[in-house]
């Protein structure tokens, strides 16, 4: 069983940056592809970023791909969120994902993740 949980998110300004984590239990994080997804009231839940085990591949999202960094410590078991320049359009729930697979593989697909976190709250004021 792996439990998630994100920390790091709550109110900023535009143009501010922002650092969210999340902290994998248990002792197969280097096992996990990990991702990052976020949703905005009355929308779906969107794809922001992820990263394969060993962080050699990453994958962003088109309307974050130039501000946002994801990146992993596995000796730490936890993957960040690193968001600079952040719009209003960025405010959301932001939500850790995990998905047990091969190397090299870090899907964008919501339903390739087994295990989601409880969400940590973004917002960003103009």
């Amino acid at each position: 069983q792996v439990q998630l949980v994100e920390s790091g998110g709550g109110l900023v300004q535009a143009g501010d940056s922002m650092r969210v984590s999340c902290e994998s239990s248990g002792r197969t994080f280097s096992s996990l592809a990990m991702g990052w997804f976020r949703q905005a009231p009355g929308k779906d839940r969107e794809f922001v970023a992820s990263i394969s085990r060993y962080g050699n591949w990453v994958y962003y999202a088109d309307s974050v791909r130039a501000r946002f960094t994801i990146s992993r410590d596995n000796a730490r078991n936890t993957v960040y969120l690193q968001m600079n320049s952040l719009e209003p359009g960025d405010t959301a729930v932001y939500y850790c994902a995990a998905d047990f697979a091969q190397p090299g593989v870090a899907s964008l697909a919501r339903e390739d993740y087994d295990y989601w976190g409880q969400g940590t709250q973004v917002t960003v004021s103009s």
